[in-house]
């Protein structure tokens, strides 16, 4: 199981990371037409889901905790609620750490990782089948092998996404990034866009980009830009995308999509190609929406 993570200082103290989930069952092959009749009650499912609206108490939670979204034009604010429906119909949620789960946070977390589908051709997120919500940071065990040498300890996280399922958030940090739209600090953007990048089965930094063209542009302009932020970093000095990019390549493109929605414009002053790879890769262009 892949697992990438957002961590805090350790000298914090917070609950246990919960239990990693047992392996999911596999069930026998279905049949071709068993799967045609599954996709088709799915897309009608789904499409009576993407015509509900939202109710008013949604839409005021939406418009007080979410101010980001008053930047959508209406035709965009309507996608995002037939998603928003979707989400909340097909994914599961658990509260962890004492959290009471509520209808609110259900739907904060499912707006903001529903951002990042607008305009794309998606099957909502297939891989995610739980969200686990902790109150605040929390432990996750960690385990650092040297040889043969396996040593295990502790580290403090803010959120993490796994291949396998599952994606845990720390609430009150869901709720900040949510209410500063300008920051550039996001858990929900930045575990959802892992989600993306493990679509095409790893979480290595390329989510499904289709022709190879596409691929090789990518690698280019993001090896590079992961490169200066390495380089740069090395040498002493400050960078304006966040340093935590700087631990790989799935992680930059996490770091790098917080950047791209809620730094947008400086994103694409300072880093021109690199906002051009991802507003291809989203369809969308918030430089231009502010």
């Amino acid at each position: 199981v892949q697992t990438c993570a957002l961590p805090i200082s350790p000298r914090r103290a917070v609950p246990p990371a919960p239990a990693r989930p047992a392996p999911l069952r596999r069930h026998a092959p279905r049949s071709r037409i068993t799967d045609l009749v599954f996709d088709l009650f799915k897309r009608r499912r789904r499409a009576r889901l993407r015509e509900l609206p939202l109710t008013a108490d949604q839409r005021a939670t939406l418009e007080s905790k979410v101010p980001y979204l008053a930047r959508l034009t209406p035709a965009d604010r309507h996608e995002l609620a037939g998603l928003i429906q979707i989400f909340l119909a097909e994914k599961s949620f658990e509260g962890c750490g004492g959290l009471e789960l509520t209808d609110t946070i259900k739907l904060i977390i499912a707006a903001q990782a529903c951002l990042l589908l607008l305009h794309r051709d998606t099957d909502i997120y297939p891989g995610v089948d739980a969200i686990l919500v902790y109150p605040g940071a929390y432990k996750a065990t960690t385990t650092d092998r040297d040889g043969a040498i396996v040593r295990e300890g502790e580290q403090a996280r803010l959120g993490e996404s796994w291949t396998r399922g599952v994606v845990v958030l720390a609430w009150d940090h869901v709720l900040s990034g949510a209410a500063r739209p300008e920051d550039g600090q996001n858990v929900v953007l930045h575990e959802f866009a892992h989600q993306l990048d493990g679509e095409d089965t790893s979480m290595d930094g390329a989510p499904a980009l289709g022709t190879r063209a596409r691929y090789t542009a990518w690698a280019r302009v993001l090896g590079d830009e992961f490169k200066q932020l390495a380089d740069t970093l090395h040498a002493g000095r400050r960078s304006d995308i966040d340093a935590y990019g700087a631990t790989n390549p799935p992680e930059f493109f996490a770091v790098i999509t917080e950047m791209f929605f809620e730094k947008p414009r400086a994103l694409q002053r300072r880093h021109p190609e690199l906002y051009a790879e991802l507003a291809g890769f989203y369809r969308q262009d918030p430089a231009a929406a502010r």
